[in-house]
């Protein structure tokens, strides 16, 4: 059966619809053009790092200025380039098909830093907007990600108390000062986050700014540790 209905509908690039060998992979052009996050990178943020990994921590100019709340975090790819169109086809253009995918690059680059019972969260999105979008993408991916390390997955652990607007163009004061207070952990969580080690997980990672605002309701909802994971890194300028 599941040969028959490949002759029908072979398997095709997620990104380009080229034939590929199997389902919800990338062609060779797609693969190259896509730019995942390997070997050396700042155990706070995911960001590549000049250098050989030796197994021991590193840290980027950034997260060595900026007091980040969360413990460690990583990133499976750069947006930029094939990057960046995967992630806005996911978070824009209804393309859930690829949270599978992307769900299974984040888990390897999450390895490090994932724990025994961790609880994992998803950032989530104001009512207003997920009306508008039908769909949280960090969710789906926390969904899958929390499958696949065999980790409890709590959908609504956080809630977005008001609407932040579009980060777009923002300075990172800016971005920091916008988010300030805007999470918060419903009673009925509460409990569920004490002295739990939380694994939050979004989409792209830019300033850190959601980032640390959510994680800062978690901790003062109990929550033992929190480390995070993106989909994506933002290259800071220069």
């Amino acid at each position: 059966m599941q040969g028959a209905l490949q002759l029908l509908y072979p398997p095709q690039c997620i990104s380009c619809a080229a034939p590929v060998q199997s389902d919800f992979g990338l062609c060779a052009d797609c693969w190259r053009d896509t730019p995942f996050i390997a070997g050396l990178v700042c155990d706070q943020c995911g960001m590549p790092l000049p250098g050989q990994d030796a197994g021991e921590r590193a840290l980027c100019d950034d997260c060595m200025t900026i007091a980040r709340p969360w413990d460690r975090g990583r990133a499976a790819l750069m947006y930029q380039a094939n990057g960046r169109n995967l992630v806005l086809a996911l978070k824009h253009g209804d393309r859930m098909d690829l949270a599978r995918p992307a769900a299974a690059w984040m888990m390897r680059a999450a390895q490090p830093i994932l724990r025994p019972g961790m609880l994992v969260v998803p950032v989530p999105l104001h009512w207003m907007r997920l009306f508008r979008r039908r769909y949280n993408q960090a969710a789906l991916l926390s969904r899958l990600i929390a499958r696949a390390a065999g980790l409890e997955h709590c959908p609504d652990a956080v809630s977005r108390k008001r609407s932040t607007g579009n980060q777009d163009g923002k300075s990172r004061d800016a971005r920091f000062a916008n988010l300030a207070g805007a999470f918060g952990v419903p009673k009925a969580r509460e409990a569920r986050l004490r002295d739990r080690d939380v694994l939050l997980v979004d989409d792209v990672m830019t300033s850190g700014a959601t980032f640390a605002a959510a994680t800062e309701a978690l901790l003062a909802a109990g929550a033992r540790s929190v480390s995070v994971l993106g989909l994506a890194r933002v290259a800071k300028d220069g």
